[in-house]
């Protein structure tokens, strides 16, 4: 894979300090996004595919179709319909949904490809950090935070699924 990453040229703070926010997180967005997803469609997956192996995996049984919409539509990009997504994995064989509660739980092959899936998403992962020092991007992460929330938005980092 090619990177550009070399081709870093240092630039005068005032150069750097006059940039357009916008522009460089909807760029860097569109890369990582587009990165975990091109790897994520190797196993035929989407992302809500994958945030729905995950929820479930964390917290077997206990998202119904219902939560777990609710918990991942605000994520969601692409016009979703999550109801496809939990047909889809059900069809493989990968998800199973419980009669009387509607819980959904992995099953061993769904685990399986939660696995290989994961391993790709920590390649995008580790090229995305390359270079940058894990108090680079704390300060990264709380820098674009305090912007959501000085813009009315949620600067608080997401619940850990349950």
């Amino acid at each position: 894979m090619t990177t550009h990453a070399e081709d870093l040229r240092d630039y005068p703070t005032e150069e750097l300090a006059a940039q357009p926010i916008g522009a460089w997180t909807g760029q860097a967005y569109r890369r990582v996004v587009g990165a975990i997803r091109a790897q994520l469609a190797v196993e035929n997956l989407t992302q809500p595919h994958w945030w729905t192996l995950n929820h479930a995996a964390g917290a077997p049984g206990t998202w119904t179709r219902a939560t777990l919409t609710a918990r991942l539509a605000p994520y969601d990009d692409q016009d979703t319909d999550f109801d496809a997504v939990y047909d889809d994995l059900t069809a493989r064989g990968w998800l199973t949904e419980d009669d009387t509660t509607g819980g959904l739980t992995l099953t061993d092959e769904g685990e399986a490809a939660r696995l290989r899936a994961r391993e790709r998403n920590l390649r995008v992962h580790h090229q995305t950090h390359d270079g940058i020092s894990q108090a680079d991007f704390i300060t990264t992460i709380n820098v674009l935070r305090r912007m959501v929330a000085n813009l009315g938005g949620d600067g608080n980092l997401p619940e850990p699924a349950k």
